[in-house]
């Protein structure tokens, strides 16, 4: 079992709006994973901007804590911009930025997602980031 599970926003969006077309997979996976799912700032904004007038069911995670946010951009900015520069090519959101970020501080983590850049993104310069997302 995983110690940290890092939630993304297209997995938020897609187990919590049952119209996403990935809504099967995310419930399926999300059974499995164990609570609390960290995530940041960044990825919050974009879940509640995707999910629109279905922002209440992520208002009730992070009320229940089941979602918690335990990254601060302030602290980690410097990091966080070196790799949004490492990866201009793809090119690195803020939110994906600050994941790769948050693998790079946690003990063990898997990161959930539906974005493929998670297969090129490397932590700590050169090892994979593991990944559990659709196929």
């Amino acid at each position: 079992m995983v110690a940290n599970v890092v939630v993304d926003a297209g997995f938020l969006v897609a187990l919590l709006a049952r119209t996403e077309t990935r809504h099967v997979w995310a419930v399926a996976q999300s059974r499995h994973l164990p609570l609390p799912w960290t995530t940041c700032e960044a990825v919050l904004s974009e879940a509640f901007y995707l999910l629109g007038v279905h922002g209440s069911k992520l208002t009730a995670l992070l009320q229940r804590r089941a979602v918690v946010c335990t990254f601060h951009l302030s602290e980690e900015i410097d990091e966080v911009l070196k790799l949004m520069a490492k990866y201009s090519d793809a090119p690195m959101s803020l939110a994906d930025a600050c994941i790769v970020r948050m693998t790079e501080m946690l003990i063990d983590p898997i990161v959930v997602t539906l974005d493929a850049h998670f297969r090129i993104y490397c932590r700590h310069g050169n090892k994979t980031i593991r990944c559990l997302m659709p196929n």
